[in-house]
């Protein structure tokens, strides 16, 4: 979703869209989408590109939700807009003329927002509390996964109060760390360096809300550790609390979705 070229080496330092001649890459958009508002008893949802890359799904999805997965903002950080982006819940189905990248996917679903939400934002950085995500001294115990782009979500829940990593790149899992944080209504950003994409089991007790007792979990919970050992001890990463830039996506302009 980002990034500039460099040519020959008469021309090293020069961004490839001052080059001359240069085409301007096509704006990526889904084939063909369909929206429209979830059944009143729907109970399930997900979200989810479709197997190949052909496409996306969206299943009785709320619309702050698509941004902030499409965004990997959380939430708490997108700021404005109207009740119903919250309290109505849509069906998308996109689908793409050929298989494309995950993060091709995303941009795409990006574009969708804006061409048929009409959704206009703009992002503002301030100041603010969060956890650096750091390579513990210990060492890095994710293991490095090189293999192909497969379209499996990232991190999925298993038995166990278990969630499996599968090719997790580092914007991901602390996005997915921010979300697991939702007392301290702190993002987590990345300070690791690393830019490959990792495999890991990760095994700790949920937040408790304020003033709850760790033994209002049932017995099997009470024996996991926090969130912030649980890191440490099985990713070899840590949370640290710190200042650090906090990303707001302002909500400039979103309207309900145009007809299909």
């Amino acid at each position: 979703m980002r990034k500039s070229a460099l040519w020959a080496a008469a021309i090293l330092l020069l961004p490839a869209s001052l080059t001359v001649g240069e085409d301007k890459p096509a704006r990526l958009t889904f084939d063909v989408a369909s929206i429209k508002l979830a059944p009143a008893d729907e109970q399930n949802g997900g979200i989810k590109p479709l197997p190949g890359g052909n496409g996306y799904i969206a299943q009785n999805i709320p619309v702050k939700l698509m941004i902030s997965l499409m965004y990997k903002v959380p939430m708490r950080q997108i700021v404005g807009g109207p009740d119903w982006l919250n309290s109505e819940r849509y069906d998308v189905e996109a689908r793409a003329d050929r298989p494309y990248s995950v993060d091709d996917l995303h941009i795409m679903y990006q574009n969708l927002l804006a061409d048929r939400f009409n959704f206009k934002f703009h992002k503002e950085s301030r100041e603010g509390n969060v956890y650096a995500l750091t390579v513990d001294k210990g060492g890095l115990k994710m293991k490095e996964n090189d293999s192909p782009e497969d379209m499996n979500i990232p991190i999925t829940p298993a038995p166990g109060n278990k969630v499996i990593g599968k090719r997790v790149p580092m914007l991901y899992l602390c996005w997915f760390l921010g979300g697991q944080l939702q007392n301290d209504a702190r993002p987590v950003i990345d300070r690791t360096g690393l830019d490959k994409n990792y495999d890991f089991t990760l095994s700790f007790a949920p937040q408790l809300p304020p003033g709850a007792s760790r033994d209002s979990l049932p017995p099997e919970l009470q024996e996991l550790p926090s969130i912030f050992d649980a890191v440490r001890d099985q990713l070899g990463l840590k949370l640290d609390a710190t200042k650090g830039p906090v990303a707001y996506y302002i909500i400039d302009h979103i309207d309900r979705p145009s007809p299909n």
